[in-house]
């Protein structure tokens, strides 16, 4: 492993300590695992609360900012924040109108943040969650609340934001975040391994030759493991997964988005969108947007995910809105 790194037990606070000196005229530091926008609390607004373990910038620590979440709570690389971050968290973007959690749907993320969630209703605070579960893999689409967060996350994060500063109440902010959610579909393929930067172990082993899909951005085990393909073969199988997982239908606009996990060149990422168009185009789906890049990357792990999200007028009005945040920027 070659990391440019100090004390490993150090890993998050010198990441945010550097987060925070970069983006100095943006953000705050609220507590050493917690970072807000400059101007939270914001009267009159739904605080957006977004977070997880650190290891996939810009994930979730750069996603703070107009148009996009009000604080981030980090934890321990590919560990969750414990729950008395999570209540600093809430507590720097409530205003008074209520604060909802967005986060992926891992077991010690649901947990922690519950508690967090819990102390902070003790103490008066309106607080709701609504779980990123975009990944089809793991589950079928019976079992979708089971289903984990991968790389949806900035743009469901980017329309409840962008949804919260236009003023939209409580509830039906929830109920929008919650759509945005449920239109969105994801499946990734991995071609290298991860590693753990305290301890410089790989997370799963992958022969060469070959590649993985359905595995999970901590490494978790994919549904098949095949011999390298080419990049059309690959978009293929993708998007025939992710469209009848919906289902999308001719006709249906989305968002085309490919993420790098760390690893992977943008020269491969454009080859494999070229056919992701071409090959939506023949299903009879318009791709409205075009998002590609490192979103939510899981150290230095090759390979792509896609996702597509679904969009209805609510929705594109939101996504269309403006977002300046450190990590993603919309105009």
């Amino acid at each position: 492993m070659r990391k440019l790194i100090n004390n490993p037990e150090n890993l998050a606070i010198e990441l945010i300590d550097g987060f925070c000196l970069t983006n100095k005229k943006k953000v705050k530091r609220i507590a050493p695992h917690v970072c807000a926008r400059k101007d939270a609390p914001i009267a009159g607004k739904v605080g957006i609360v977004i977070g997880g373990g650190a290891g996939h910038e810009p994930l979730f620590l750069e996603y703070i900012g107009l148009g996009m979440a009000d604080a981030s709570v980090h934890g321990q690389v590919f560990t969750a924040p414990t729950p008395d971050k999570v209540l600093d968290g809430i507590k720097a973007a409530d205003s008074g109108n209520g604060v909802i959690l967005l986060y992926n749907n891992y077991a010690g993320d649901v947990m922690n943040f519950d508690m967090g969630q819990d102390f902070a209703r003790l103490e008066g605070i309106k607080v709701e969650t609504v779980l990123i579960n975009d990944e089809i893999s793991a589950f079928p689409v019976e079992e979708a609340e089971e289903r984990r967060g991968t790389t949806a996350d900035h743009m469901v994060i980017h329309i409840a934001g962008a949804a919260a500063e236009a003023g939209l109440p409580f509830d039906e902010l929830k109920v929008l975040i919650e759509r945005a959610v449920f239109n969105c579909r994801s499946l990734g393929v991995s071609t290298s391994e991860c590693t753990l930067p305290e301890t410089g172990l790989a997370t799963f082993e992958l022969p060469e030759g070959r590649m993985e899909f359905g595995m999970g951005i901590h490494g978790e085990a994919g549904v098949e493991q095949v011999d390298l393909m080419s990049a059309d073969e690959t978009a293929e199988r993708l998007i025939d997964e992710i469209v009848k997982d919906l289902p999308f239908q001719p006709g249906d606009e989305v968002v085309a988005l490919i993420n790098g996990y760390g690893a992977t060149t943008r020269m491969e990422m454009f080859i494999v969108m070229r056919h992701i168009h071409k090959y939506l185009e023949i299903k009879g789906i318009d791709v409205y947007d075009t998002e590609l890049g490192e979103f939510i990357t899981a150290q230095e792990m090759g390979g792509i995910s896609v996702t597509l999200m679904k969009l209805d007028p609510e929705l594109k009005k939101y996504y269309d809105a403006p977002a300046d945040s450190p990590g993603y920027v919309r105009n």
